[in-house]
C-alpha cells in the first residue's frame, strides 16, 4: 500500500468533478487515433474499422456481462488473447469477453527505431494479464489494463474505499494528456487536471511531467460509483497568489525568468506558480516590438518592473521600462 498522510483542507473550495475532467482514458482514443488494423471481424465479411473506444464498443458486442461485471467489482485478473490493434491500443477476446486496452495502460513501451504500428502489432496473437477498468453495459465499452493487473486483487477497491480528500499520496504518471495527466495510485488511476498542475502558466502537461515519472498527489475528491479520483500536483505546496500582494508592489525591480514569447509580448516568472505579462508596450525602447522574441528568449534572465499585482485574478503586470522603479 502506498503511503499517505492526512493534510489539512486547502480553503480554496475544489472544483467540481464536471465531465471535462473524466474524459479520461479513451478521450483521446476516439478523438485523435485513426485505425491501423482490425482483425477482429467476425465471420461473414469484413466489419467497418473503427478506432480506439469505438473499436472497443464494436467488438464488445458479444461480451458476458455479467461476468465482466463480476470481475470489475471483485478486481480480478483475467486472461485474454490479443485479436487486432489500433494506433489507440489493443483489441483483446476471449469466448466470453472482448474489449480494449489503451496504449497507456501496456506495460510495455516502444523500443528502438520500431514505428508505434510496429510496436502495437507485435502483440498479434499474444496473451495478456488484464484487468477491466471501465465496465459500461449500456454504452457497450469493456476496457482493460495491463498496467492495473500488477496491483493485487482488490486494491482499486481498498483505495477508493481509504482515500479521502485532503490525502497525499504517491502515485506514477501513466499518460499524459492535452487536459491533464493520468497518475496510478497502485490499482486505481487518478487525474490531475491541468488546472490542478501548477499555481502558475503551464503550456503543455508534457512541459512539466513524464511517463513513468513518479509524483506525490492531493486528492481532491474521491468518486467510488464511478472510481474516479481527482488529484492535484499544486495543492501539494502553499499558493504564492495568497501573499504576492505583501512581497510584491508596483514599481519594484525584481529579477525574473522568461517562460514564453507569444505575439503580444512575454510571460516572465518571479517565483514557482508566480508568471506576469510584459506586453509589447512594456517593452524596451530599441526591442523589435513586432518580433519580441527577437531580443529576449525562453530561460532568460532578466530584470522587471512590477506594474500591478492581482492576486484575486491571479494577474501581474511587467514591464522592462524601469524607469521610475522604486530602488
Amino acid at each position: 500500500m502506498v503511503s499517505k498522510r492526512r493534510y489539512q483542507e486547502n480553503h480554496i473550495a475544489p472544483p467540481p468533478m464536471d465531465e471535462s475532467w473524466w474524459e479520461a482514458v479513451l478521450a483521446e482514443d476516439e478523438a485523435q487515433h485513426t485505425p491501423v488494423n482490425n482483425r477482429c471481424a467476425r465471420q461473414g465479411g469484413a466489419e467497418p474499422q473503427k478506432t480506439g473506444a469505438q473499436a472497443a464498443i464494436f467488438e464488445a458486442e458479444l461480451v458476458d456481462w455479467e461476468l465482466a461485471l463480476q470481475l470489475y467489482q471483485q478486481d480480478q485478473v483475467v486472461y485474454l488473447q490479443v485479436t487486432g490493434f489500433n494506433r489507440g491500443g489493443l483489441l483483446v477476446s476471449s469466448d466470453e469477453l472482448q474489449g480494449f486496452v489503451p496504449v497507456s495502460h501496456l506495460i510495455e513501451t516502444p523500443c528502438g527505431d520500431s514505428s508505434p504500428e510496429m510496436w502495437l502489432e507485435s502483440y498479434q496473437g499474444r496473451t495478456l494479464c488484464l484487468k477491466i477498468i471501465e465496465c459500461d453495459q449500456e454504452r457497450g465499452r469493456v476496457v482493460f489494463s495491463e498496467r492495473a493487473a500488477l496491483s493485487q486483487p482488490g486494491s482499486r477497491k481498498y483505495l477508493l474505499d481509504t482515500l479521502k480528500p485532503g490525502d497525499c499520496t504517491v502515485g506514477t504518471i501513466t499518460n499524459i494528456t492535452d487536459f491533464g495527466i493520468f497518475v496510478d495510485l497502485g490499482g486505481v488511476e487518478g487525474l490531475v487536471h491541468v488546472s490542478e498542475i501548477s499555481w502558475g502558466r503551464v503550456h503543455h502537461p508534457t512541459d512539466v511531467a513524464a511517463l513513468g515519472q513518479q509524483v506525490q498527489v492531493y486528492v481532491i475528491q474521491v468518486d467510488q460509483e464511478r472510481a474516479r479520483i481527482a488529484l492535484s500536483l499544486k495543492r501539494m505546496c502553499p499558493n504564492p497568489w495568497e501573499t504576492a500582494e505583501q512581497r510584491y508592489f508596483p514599481g519594484q525591480v525584481t529579477e525574473a525568468v522568461v517562460t514564453s514569447v507569444a505575439p503580444f509580448g512575454v510571460f516572465a516568472r518571479l517565483e514557482e506558480g508566480l508568471d506576469g505579462l510584459i506586453h509589447l508596450s512594456e517593452m524596451c525602447q530599441g526591442e523589435n516590438s513586432a518580433q519580441p522574441g527577437y531580443a529576449l528568449r525562453e530561460g532568460q534572465q532578466i530584470r522587471v518592473r512590477i506594474l500591478h499585482v492581482d492576486a484575486l485574478r491571479q494577474r501581474l503586470g511587467l514591464s522592462l521600462k524601469l524607469d521610475g522603479a522604486v530602488a
